[in-house]
């Protein structure tokens, strides 16, 4: 599994310069945490696997607009995250911020990258252990509802209700530090 944003830029170099195998190669590289990407986004969600497809044909049909002297990361995932727009406006339903931009392709590849997790995990840290676990679980790890909740050993409704409040808190506190 190619897991390097350097190597994915170089497959993604060679693959727009005309390397089939590079490009197969490429493609089979980033199905993986595409999948992971829309599961953390879309718990439960029956579509996932047809988000992935669409996302890696649009990468293939929109390879010229990749910038060489970019990061592929951001760019492949910035292509994820229109598919995923699109879909749920098909199902007439408005996507949210996620909290994370969890699911970099290659992990870290800035700084930047760096001290939003770290200020993820303060905003966190603020909430009461049980909420903190149940959204690590559901919004960072990918885990849906239910199995969340079995997890922590607390019924399905209580996780959500508790998902929910403690989102409710973490919007409130960036609002407040935005501010």
């Amino acid at each position: 599994m190619v897991e390097d944003e350097a190597e994915l830029k170089r497959l993604m170099v060679q693959g727009l310069g005309g390397d089939a195998h590079a490009w197969r190669t490429l493609l089979t590289a980033v199905r993986r945490p595409l999948e992971d990407y829309f599961r953390r986004r879309m718990a439960g969600h029956a579509d996932i696997e047809d988000l992935v497809q669409e996302t890696l044909l649009a990468i293939h049909a929109k390879r010229a607009t990749f910038d060489p002297r970019q990061p592929f990361g951001p760019w492949c995932y910035a292509v994820a995250r229109y598919k995923m727009i699109d879909h749920l406006r098909r199902e007439g339903r408005r996507p949210t911020a996620p909290l994370e931009d969890a699911g970099d392709v290659a992990g870290p590849s800035t700084t930047e990258d760096g001290v939003m997790r770290r200020d993820l995990r303060r905003l966190l840290a603020r909430l009461p252990l049980r909420q903190r676990q149940l959204i690590e679980d559901t919004r960072l790890a990918g885990y849906s509802m239910a199995e969340a909740a079995e997890r922590r050993g607390v019924t399905e409704g209580a996780a959500k209700v508790s998902v929910h409040r403690g989102l409710k808190v973490v919007s409130e506190e960036v609002q407040r530090d935005a501010d």
